[in-house]
């Protein structure tokens, strides 16, 4: 494990916090999602990737990379320079290694600051565990032209990695960041367990893009802890398309006034999948604004669960936030969770949420397969349109068209 001293000491507490409470079980958050029972034991660590493994994990990113996205490569949990693009940063634009961070001994203060932790298990977990990532900092009024993409790929099997990422978006910048999260020929059976954590300065703007398409028997948790200050905006969009067991969980605070959150996700099952999007977004102060758009597309077995929390604390006055979860059962075996939840501690606010669940309209269908489209083209154009609304809200273009054609893929697949 990298670093020694406070860092050793921070990831002794923070394990010590995890051996309290093991896995989630029994806790209304993880009521879909018995890791227990569904993951078991937590892997033994992967072993830094030899050359055999970078070969293979290079067609991987080859595969996975956005155009003119700026890569930055984690392998097995570890940084891999030579397949990064860490030198054409644009200016304003610094970049660390997390293992370069902890092993800072006069940085102890960002040491701290990106371990920092939470009531939740996996995350404390992420934070004693954590083997690499990246320290992004972003100089305040600056705009970052091109995406930048950490890539996490997997070569390994029957393996663990723990990686953490932190971002600190300065007052006025604008910039999106891509994860992909992506398997080596041959590796299965693994797991992940990922945490980003994001300071959105006053003012700023941040496209933060996450997209899972791991091994289809592998397992999946990914945590993300975003702080959005005054008149800033985030726009978020998440989708997870492949693994056996797959949990995302975001928790957004938005601490300035004026702030606005626009957060899409997109679960995409099939097989016995089981996949968790679950978002918690607290309204800390008056006059902000939160959109969420949840949707699931689950065929054969799968089980999707969408949850989504809204609280709004004591003076947060002028909330403006709204919740949608909206299931799409392509199967009779096919299984959808949505629960939508408000905590309103303010009497001046506007909130919602509604959750629905269905199958695809049979006289729509008909109506395609009559003009000469096969049952599984009409299926798949009024699954794009159901995609299309949480799609369509992705920033910049280009990255939606990036997003589009990962779905198009997966429908591809089934037919």
């Amino acid at each position: 494990m990298p670093g020694s001293g406070l860092v050793a000491h921070i990831r002794a507490r923070a394990f010590e916090a995890y051996e309290r409470a093991g896995l989630p079980q029994r806790i209304e958050a993880w009521k879909y999602t018995d890791l227990r029972a569904l993951m078991g034991a937590v892997l033994p660590l992967a072993p830094r990737p030899d050359a055999a493994a970078l070969v293979r994990a290079a067609a991987s990113v080859k595969q996975t990379a956005v155009d003119r996205a700026v890569k930055l490569v984690l392998v097995d949990g570890v940084f891999v320079p030579e397949l990064s693009d860490v030198d054409s940063l644009e200016d304003g634009v610094a970049v660390r290694s997390l293992r370069e961070v902890l092993e800072d001994t006069t940085d102890s203060a960002m040491a701290g600051l990106v371990l920092s932790t939470t009531t939740d298990a996996v995350i404390s977990l992420n934070a004693a565990m954590a083997t690499d990532g990246f320290v992004i900092t972003i100089a305040d009024g600056e705009a970052v032209k091109r995406p930048i993409q950490i890539v996490h790929v997997t070569t390994g099997s029957l393996v663990s990695n723990f990686t953490r990422s932190y971002l600190q978006l300065g007052q006025g910048a604008h910039a999106a960041l891509v994860e992909s999260f992506v398997s080596a020929e041959g590796a299965s059976g693994y797991q992940t367990n990922d945490a980003t954590i994001a300071l959105v300065g006053d003012e700023a703007n941040l496209s933060h893009i996450r997209l899972a398409a791991d091994a289809a028997d592998a397992v999946h948790i990914s945590s993300s802890i975003i702080a959005v200050g005054a008149k800033a905006k985030l726009d978020f969009f998440s989708m997870t398309c492949s693994g056996s067991v797959s949990r995302y969980q975001g928790f957004v605070t938005l601490t300035g006034e004026g702030s606005k959150l626009s957060a899409n996700a997109v679960n995409l099952i099939r097989h016995k999948q089981h996949v968790d999007t679950t978002m918690v977004v607290d309204h800390a102060v008056p006059h902000c604004t939160s959109r969420e758009k949840f949707r699931a597309v689950i065929d054969e077995c799968g089980r999707s669960v969408l949850q989504g929390r809204i609280v709004v604390r004591p003076g947060a006055q002028k909330t403006d936030a709204t919740l949608t979860t909206r299931a799409l059962l392509l199967s009779d075996e096919a299984r959808a969770d949505n629960k939508p939840e408000l905590e309103i501690l303010a009497d001046d606010v506007t909130c919602g949420h509604g959750s629905t669940s269905g199958a695809l309209d049979g006289a729509l269908v008909f109506y395609l397969r009559a003009r000469g489209l096969s049952e599984k083209d009409a299926q798949a154009l009024l699954i794009g349109a159901f995609l299309g609304e949480a799609i369509e809200e992705i920033v910049p273009e280009s990255l939606r068209d990036f997003v589009t054609a990962q779905t198009e893929h997966w429908m591809q697949a089934r037919r």
